[in-house]
């Protein structure tokens, strides 16, 4: 499928319910900050951390692919008296009103695009869309296999009208040319006699740091660092979560 068609029906209105945390605003706070506003986050969501940015009075916007996921951002922000700006669109395709000084993305939501080309565009659109000397922080990571003990094991929560919701691995492959890594993933709400039940593949697509700094340059970016999300520095073989921070300009 699509990948901008992922987090939609049934899928965005189990994500709030079943996730199993929500990003530390704080990193990205500290982000825009150092980088100065206006500030705009790639693939927002339902707006974590994006609102709690905002209730801090942060010159903030948002950007999604998905209709569904931002309908329940724009519920949540009426629902906290807080206002925001979001756009529909994707972040290979960016076409917006404004140039910011920040561009960033809370966590790894990068490796949804599907290949090195839809990457590449989305850099583009990036630097595009900052102002000259401005800042981006595009957070990434290699995914491993997910354990095979939790393979078909089944998170469950309760929806507000007391419908069961339940989420589960369904199967899932890696593909080290490719450089992807492809889950079959299970939703499920059970309420009385009604049930619906929707599986749907979840690609991440990973990088080297080399891969993504020719990208990055091809773009018209300039890596300027790589670090932990707690700013500090990473060895050169480090897989896990990392911080590339690019200038424009």
């Amino acid at each position: 499928m699509d990948p901008a068609d992922f987090y939609t029906g049934i899928v965005a209105d189990l994500y709030g319910p079943l996730k199993s945390s929500s990003q530390d605003p704080e990193p990205y706070a500290d982000f825009i900050r150092q980088a100065g506003t206006p500030a705009l986050e790639l693939g927002c969501g339902d707006g974590d951390p994006l609102l709690d940015l905002r209730r801090r009075g942060l010159d903030v916007e948002g950007v999604d692919s998905s209709a569904d996921m931002l309908e329940r951002l724009r519920r949540r922000a009426d629902e906290q008296g807080i206002r925001a700006t979001v756009f529909h669109q994707r972040m290979e395709t960016l076409d917006l009103p404004r140039r910011y000084r920040a561009i960033f993305l809370a966590g790894p939501t990068f490796t949804l695009l599907p290949d090195d080309g839809a990457a590449l565009a989305a850099l583009r659109g990036i630097r595009a869309h900052l102002t000259e000397g401005g800042t981006a922080l595009v957070p990434l990571f290699t995914p491993a296999p997910t354990p095979a003990e939790q393979i078909g094991h089944v998170r469950t929560a309760a929806a507000p009208d007391g419908a069961e919701l339940r989420f589960s691995v369904v199967a899932e492959e890696h593909d080290e040319t490719a450089r992807t890594r492809t889950t079959l993933l299970r939703y499920e709400r059970h309420h009385g006699s009604d049930s619906s039940v929707v599986e749907r593949p979840w690609v991440l697509h990973w990088y080297t740091r080399d891969q993504f700094d020719k990208l990055a340059t091809t773009a018209g970016l300039t890596v300027t660092a790589v670090t932990d999300p707690d700013g500090k520095p990473v060895s050169a073989d480090d897989t896990g979560l990392l911080h590339f921070r690019l200038r424009a300009g």
